[in-house]
This record gives C-alpha cells, sequence and structure tokens, in this order.
C-alpha cells in the first residue's frame, strides 16, 4: 500500500473515527484504526463492536492495500504535523509496520493484520429514510442532556426515536428521561419513516453522531433494524447497535392538567437561577420558587454558607404557589430554549412541571419538584 494525502484532511478523518476507539481495551485491534487504499480513496474504519464508523476520503493511491494502525498514536502524529504537510503513507516488505513520512519527519508504527479486524455487519436495514444533518441536530440538542447515567435502568441510556400520530401530523419524536426530567422533540415525519420501531439509540452513539453532523449542512440517510441503525452522510457511515429494551410509557408523565401559568424572560430566569445557586449545597443543588402576581422570588438557603434571594418580573396571576427544582436541572432545560420567553405551567408544589419554548411549539420539557 502506498498512498499520499494532505495533513488537514487526514487530520478531520481521523478526528472522526478515534473517538469511537476506547482508550484502554482488553482486545490489541480494538485500539487500531483500520486503514485501506483503492481507487482514489483511503477509507478509514474504528469500532468498538457496538459502533462502528466509516469514513471514505480522496487521496492519491500510488499503490491499493490496507493494514490497521494504533488510532490514537496515529491521530497524535498527524496533530503535530505542520500545517499543509503532505503526508505518506505506506506499508512495505515488512508486514508489521506502517510507515508515515511527512517532509523530515518518518514514523514507522506497529500494524496488526487487516484480516484480524472486526467487520460490523448491519444485516438488512428495512426502515430507511432522510432527513437534513441539522433536523438531526436539533432532535439530539435538545434531548441528549436528559439521558440516564444510571447503568440500571440501561433502557434510559439513550434517546428513543420513534413515529407517532401528533396533534395534527405524523412526526418523528426524540424523547430522553433521567426520572427527574423529560425531553420530548418533534419533527415532521420523513418519506420512509411510517412504520419504523421505535428504537433506543445509546447515549455513546449519540454524542459521536454529535459531533460528526457539527457543521454539516447537507441530508442525512437513516437506515433502521430492531437491532441495528445506521447514518449516513458526507462520506461517514455510522453503524450501531440499539438499546435491547422496552422504553416506558412517557407519555404517563407529561402533565395535561396544569393550569398555572408564569411566563417569564427565559435568558433572565436563567441568571438569576444560576446566581442565587452559587450557594446551594453540592448535593441537592435545591432552589425554592416563591410565585404571586406578577411576581416570582427564587431563594436558596443553605445551613452552612447563607441565604440568597432574587426578585423577577413575570406575568403569573393564578394563586400562590411555593415549589422547589434541582437548578441544574432548571438550568439545563432554559439552556435548550430558543426563544425569549420560557413558559412554565405548574399544577401544584408536588406535580411535575411542563416548559415549553415561545418559539418553538414541537418541543416540550417536564421538570419533577423536589422538597426544600
Amino acid at each position: 500500500m502506498k498512498i499520499t494525502i494532505e495533513r488537514g484532511a487526514l487530520l478531520k478523518s481521523l478526528n472522526h473515527v478515534q473517538s469511537v476507539v476506547e482508550r484502554r481495551n482488553t482486545i490489541p485491534i480494538l485500539s487500531n484504526v483500520l486503514i485501506k487504499a483503492e481507487d482514489g480513496q483511503l477509507s478509514l474504519t474504528a469500532t468498538d463492536l457496538d459502533i462502528e464508523v466509516v469514513e471514505a476520503i480522496d487521496a492519491d493511491v500510488a499503490q491499493p492495500g490496507a493494514t490497521t494502525a494504533s488510532a490514537h498514536t496515529l491521530y497524535d502524529i498527524v496533530r503535530k504535523l505542520p500545517e499543509g504537510a503532505q503526508v505518506e503513507l505506506s506499508t512495505g516488505a515488512d508486514e508489521g509496520r506502517l510507515q508515515l513520512t511527512a517532509g523530515r519527519s518518518r514514523f514507522a508504527l506497529q500494524s496488526l493484520p487487516q484480516e484480524d479486524f472486526p467487520v460490523m455487519a448491519a444485516g438488512s436495514l428495512p426502515h430507511r429514510f432522510e432527513l437534513p444533518a441539522e433536523a438531526m441536530r436539533r432532535l439530539i440538542d435538545k434531548t441528549r442532556f436528559a439521558i440516564s447515567t444510571e447503568e440500571t435502568r440501561y433502557y434510559l441510556n439513550g434517546i428513543y426515536f420513534h413515529a407517532v400520530d401528533g396533534d395534527k401530523q405524523k412526526v418523528l419524536r426524540a424523547v430522553a428521561t433521567d426520572g427527574h426530567r423529560l425531553a420530548q422533540v418533534d419533527h415532521d415525519l420523513p418519506e420512509g419513516a411510517d412504520g419504523m420501531p421505535g428504537v433506543i439509540v445509546p447515549r455513546k452513539t449519540v454524542l459521536e453522531l454529535q459531533k460528526l453532523l457539527e457543521g454539516d449542512g447537507g441530508a442525512l440517510s437513516v437506515g433502521v433494524s430492531e437491532t441495528k441503525i445506521r447514518f449516513e452522510f458526507g462520506g461517514i457511515v455510522l453503524t450501531s447497535k440499539l438499546i435491547d429494551g422496552t422504553f416506558p410509557d412517557y407519555g404517563r408523565v407529561i402533565p395535561s392538567g396544569n393550569d398555572k401559568m408564569m411566563e417569564v424572560d427565559g435568558k433572565r430566569f436563567a441568571e438569576a437561577v444560576d446566581r442565587v445557586s452559587t450557594i446551594s449545597t453540592e448535593k441537592s443543588r435545591a432552589v425554592k420558587l416563591n410565585l404571586e402576581e406578577g411576581k416570582l422570588t427564587l431563594s436558596v438557603t443553605n445551613p452552612d454558607s447563607g441565604s440568597a434571594t432574587e426578585e423577577l418580573s413575570v406575568s403569573y396571576s393564578s394563586s400562590a404557589l411555593e415549589i422547589g427544582f434541582n437548578a441544574r436541572y432548571l438550568l439545563d432545560i432554559t439552556g435548550q430554549l430558543d426563544g425569549e420567553e420560557a413558559s412554565f405551567a405548574f399544577a401544584d408544589s408536588g406535580s411535575p412541571t411542563l416548559v415549553r419554548d415561545s418559539e418553538d411549539a414541537m418541543a416540550i420539557y417536564v421538570l419533577m419538584p423536589m422538597r426544600v
């Protein structure tokens, strides 16, 4: 194998694939990236056996071939090469080494046979559809904060994607919850997604996809089966196993009868919560909301460090209400809002609260209160 490629293009692709590779591996080949050169293209593949990322980029292929080398080492070398450098990758008589040459720099990296590299078979993906990369970014960005990190409830360790009949039209819905807060975001149902199974995409896959989609403005092709999902865009193919579990009936926790409505400037509200929570205890992060007509008082009391209060003008005309929340969760939700106004619908101090965005009718958030 012998190829030449510009350092910037190689670095970008290595950055995409190497983040899938775990730092510690009991199976040596999983620390490596599969490097394949043929037909004027260089293909890089990395996997952790649950996710596989393949990226193809144009390269000057003098001699086709394939090998594997340490993903992180190769990435670090290319990262440290001067900008604009031409990088030559080759394998010669010494089969166990990958030669890397750039200017006066020369590296010989240990390699393992490409035959040992595991290939992830996606099998049949009967449900296929396309949607703008921007739409998938929005679905992920607005829900991923609510993914549970509790390994015992593994079925909550991802985003639940499914097709549903919305209020007026069919939608592709993304839902994430950790039992304390819930995010539900809809997008018009793409052609071909009707009838797709409800699938739970694991947290690591979600984060990798989010990174790969940064700055991509094209179309994203999605293929789904009962056990796998595949995303294709811009020369990149990401294939992942799905979480084998049943996502809970989240509709039961979305309140419908909350009639105490508060409208508040989202940015000012978030800043006030952030300020008063400075003295809250690290463990509970509790902040109390006292509502009366036209006024909201935020307060925090910490026996060890003191107390803090701040008043905000709000649109509120229902009966007085006192309710407590985890400040971190409040900030996570207000951080997703695009519009200036945040709309809160309360029932009482012990019931879930519904939060909506004035600019985005297809996104809703639910937050459980806490005793303060």
